[in-house]
């Protein structure tokens, strides 16, 4: 009996070591134990930690496009046999981008907003409605009759979910910040880090809300009104007192490591627009992967193969001189102008109207060639890189209703450069760029751009056969706006002969076919360039978000 004693007691001190070793692996093993010091993140206030794997939700509109390799610049028919289509193999991360272009509704939206928050009657922001109101005489034709589109298109509820054209590429920028903002207060109110209502409280331009702006110092938010601007528990519960009754757990503003705030609405690079009309993700073809496709869907041909839509156009293109739309009743493509979004089957990524309806800016500054040997990761020509600009007193300058800048364009329109609430922005100087083998400048868009022999006037010499004008890369023509002293408009327009080219660092790329195209431009690797600060009856735009995080929305983990 004594021996069996001893072994129920050994038997009895294993348990009990065993069940301490289970209690130590499951408190090492919380949810809330940092990987790498033990600690308890909610004690220490970790916010990134406790968000560590915290996905990315998709903001308002936009469709998952997830990233992969394809071939840019493959077309199947190269009619003008030039170097602007010279196939490149190129990589695109995942990121979001509108399942259909703006509407006109979605820009009145932006308009309505601009004319109650800076009202064109006072004098500091005469400029800002006007500067961001589309081009309606674009409709205009010398031998046509279309003051219909030029009174209407616009504003008439009948086109509200038609996409909005006679936007320049700056106001197409413009919008996406504007969205950027909104959607984010939007999101930031939902979650509990502004009072309800508070977008729609008193909106001013003194106190207006900014994403960049929040995120450098939110209490400065809507004027510094703190009843607007709260603070939050970083785990989403409410605050716990100790014993004594003080509360120990920190509230805290948004950050970007809480992991709500959305990256920004912006115009997607011509790599990403290609890529997600292509849609390849639908093919397993091979010669599909190698840049094969011809349009946005399946088939060599712009009508449908389908037995329930036999017959049916594919998109809203030209289809011959002097037939934009078909036969009526028969035959047709629904549309002589543009159309409704949604009027077309979506591509296999689930976008609409990829090809025909509008073309659609992009964010790329021109030029013939994709430099692959420079980049086949996110290609994209057009950095200008910037940074906050810190004010003498030490803080950062914020934009007020005195010190706004505004922009002539080139065709004699005043934009604005940037609005109430913003941070003022310089470019980046030597204290980012010294020693840096990545980036060695703030302005990137000429970056290994040709050389000047390329030019046809070039001087390797001879100082008096040229001028310098004649000798860069691009020798484009130079438009000037200016004023007098008694604020009049004066406009020169640039008719040297001597000018070689249209390309110059204004110029953006534009994708994809419109109305007004015939079938040829609907390849989704044809390429066009248009001035930045010019609009047209036939481009529109969409807006694209980068991905934050996994490359696949669903994937499952690989197992240990």
């Amino acid at each position: 009996m004594k021996v069996n004693k001893i072994v129920v007691l050994q038997l009895m001190m294993s348990m009990v070591l065993m069940l301490g070793t289970a209690s130590c692996s499951k408190k090492s093993s919380s949810s809330h134990a940092s990987r790498a010091t033990g600690w308890d993140v909610d004690s220490q206030n970790g916010t990134a930690a406790r968000n560590a794997g915290k996905k990315q939700q998709a903001g308002p509109g936009l469709v998952f496009v997830e990233g992969g390799t394809f071939t840019m610049g493959k077309v199947q028919d190269d009619v003008m046999h030039d170097w602007n289509n010279t196939p490149t193999q190129q990589h695109v991360q995942s990121f979001y981008m509108d399942e259909t272009e703006v509407t006109n509704g979605m820009y009145l939206e932006y308009l309505e907003w601009l004319k109650k928050v800076f009202p064109p009657t006072e004098e500091n922001y005469k400029n800002i409605y006007e500067g961001a109101s589309p081009d309606t005489l674009v409709w205009r034709n010398r031998l046509g009759y279309n003051e219909t589109m030029t009174n209407n298109y616009l504003r008439h509820p009948s086109y509200a979910n038609y996409p909005v054209v006679g936007v320049n590429w700056i106001q197409a920028v413009e919008f996406s910040k504007w969205r950027t903002d909104r959607v984010n207060e939007a999101v930031l109110e939902k979650d509990g880090y502004l009072k309800k209502g508070a977008k729609t409280t008193d909106v001013s331009a003194e106190s207006l809300f900014n994403t960049e702006a929040y995120l450098a110092s939110p209490s400065t938010t809507y004027g510094g009104n703190e009843e607007l601007v709260l603070k939050k528990n970083p785990n989403g519960r409410r605050p716990k007192a100790n014993k004594d009754g003080v509360v120990e757990e920190k509230n805290v503003y948004a950050q970007r490591s809480s992991g709500v705030i959305l990256p920004e609405y912006r115009l997607p690079t011509e790599a990403e627009w290609e890529y997600a009309a292509a849609a390849d993700v639908g093919q397993r073809e091979y010669n599909i992967y190698k840049g094969q496709k011809k349009y946005p869907w399946s088939g060599d041909y712009t009508r449908s193969a389908k037995r329930k839509n036999k017959g049916d156009q594919l998109a809203n293109f030209k289809q011959g001189n002097g037939d934009y739309g078909g036969i009526a009743g028969w035959s047709d493509d629904g549309a002589d102008i543009t159309n409704a979004v949604k009027s077309y089957a979506a591509n296999d990524f689930g976008l609409y109207d990829m090809a025909g309806n509008v073309a659609e800016w992009v964010a790329d500054v021109y030029r013939p060639i994709i430099d692959n040997e420079a980049n086949d990761f996110n290609y994209y020509r057009g950095n200008q890189y910037a940074k906050n600009k810190i004010g003498k007193d030490g803080k950062l300058e914020i934009i007020t209703k005195e010190n706004i800048k505004y922009d002539t364009l080139s065709n004699g329109k005043v934009v604005a450069r940037n609005l109430p609430g913003e941070i003022a922005q310089v470019p980046v100087d030597e204290n980012e760029t010294y020693l840096r083998t990545n980036f060695s400048t703030s302005d990137n868009i000429n970056y290994r751009d040709g050389d000047k022999q390329s030019s046809k006037y070039f001087d390797f010499g001879d100082s008096e056969s040229g001028t310098k004008a004649d000798q860069t890369m691009y020798n484009s023509p130079k438009h000037n706006i200016t004023t007098d002293s008694l604020g009049k408009v004066l406009r020169k327009y640039d008719n040297s002969s001597k000018r070689t080219t249209l390309i110059d660092d204004k110029v953006r790329v534009y994708k994809g076919g419109s109305w007004r195209d015939r079938a040829y431009w609907l390849d989704p690797a044809q390429r066009r360039y248009f001035p930045q600060d010019m609009a047209t009856d036939y481009i529109g735009f969409r807006c694209a978000m980068s991905r934050v995080g996994s490359k696949a929305e669903r994937r499952k983990s690989p197992r240990n």
